[in-house]
């Protein structure tokens, strides 16, 4: 996870605030360093945690993991962490017989509009565990990424749908956080794309927007992240406040700074 994140957002491994959604959006940038920031801070945190990853291999989150201090095949061997590779388990949709349908058997449908067991997967991932098993503090759904359900033929609706029985079952029921990430691809025609990032803002409580520099390719300053809290918890608050800093890209970390204040021009 960065430090300098959790800050920026108030919050820290052990005081984790629960019941809430969060939206991860990248316009014109690569946003999957804030998906490796919320992987490894709710794994810190002791969560037990469903990762949907549908962009990466297994392989590729856990190096990128042990970067930031967590290791996911350990936390996959003690139960923590339940991991569906989206690369990986297509091929079994195709080739192996199953005995109760499988998460991604969309894949085989020629409507792809049910995600069902994609939810039901879920669903069971973060059941409370038996008595006789390790207690974990909450339980947390990554998705990475939603625009790719879209891309394989899955209608907005059912992927709407689908966040909707998820933040149900994970933020209300068990009191829970989802974490998803989708992509704002800036095209007018994408329609269903813009209805998904809409759907999900409304229902988020917190939207982190990572967007390129309007001026290009800067060695200094990679992108600018919008910060934008809604549904605060108090009544009387403002509804909705947003933040803009700018942020820079490093090996094991990624630092934040107002913008125009990068240590490289001051």
């Amino acid at each position: 996870m960065f430090p300098e994140l959790n800050d920026l957002l108030n919050t820290a491994p052990d005081r984790v605030e629960q019941g809430k959604l969060t939206l991860l959006c990248d316009a014109k940038t690569d946003g999957s360093f804030l998906v490796h920031h919320f992987l490894s801070f709710y794994l810190k945190a002791n969560c037990k945690v469903c990762f949907v990853a549908l962009i990466q291999s297994f392989s590729h989150y856990n190096i990128v993991g042990q970067k930031l201090g967590v290791s996911l095949t350990t936390a996959r061997e003690r139960g923590q962490l339940v991991f569906l590779e989206g690369l990986k388990s297509s091929v079994d949709v195709f080739f192996r017989a199953e005995e109760k349908p499988h998460p991604l058997q969309f894949l085989r449908e020629a409507n792809a509009g049910n995600l069902q067991p994609l939810y039901e997967f879920v669903r069971e991932a973060l059941q409370p565990v038996d008595k006789g098993e390790a207690a974990w503090r909450c339980p947390v759904l990554l998705v990475d990424d939603l625009s790719v359900l879209l891309s394989l033929g899955v209608g907005v609706v059912a992927v709407l749908d689908f966040i909707h029985y998820c933040r149900a079952a994970v933020c209300c029921k068990l009191q829970g956080n989802m974490v998803v990430l989708a992509h704002d691809s800036g095209h007018a025609e994408d329609e269903e794309n813009d209805i998904l990032l809409n759907g999900v803002s409304h229902q988020s409580h917190l939207v982190l927007r990572a967007e390129g520099l309007a001026t290009g390719f800067c060695r200094d300053v990679h992108g600018q992240l919008r910060v934008l809290w809604r549904r605060p918890p108090q009544p009387t608050a403002q509804r909705d406040r947003s933040l803009v800093y700018q942020y820079k890209i490093q090996d094991k970390s990624v630092s934040f700074f107002a913008k125009g204040l990068s240590p490289a021009v001051l």
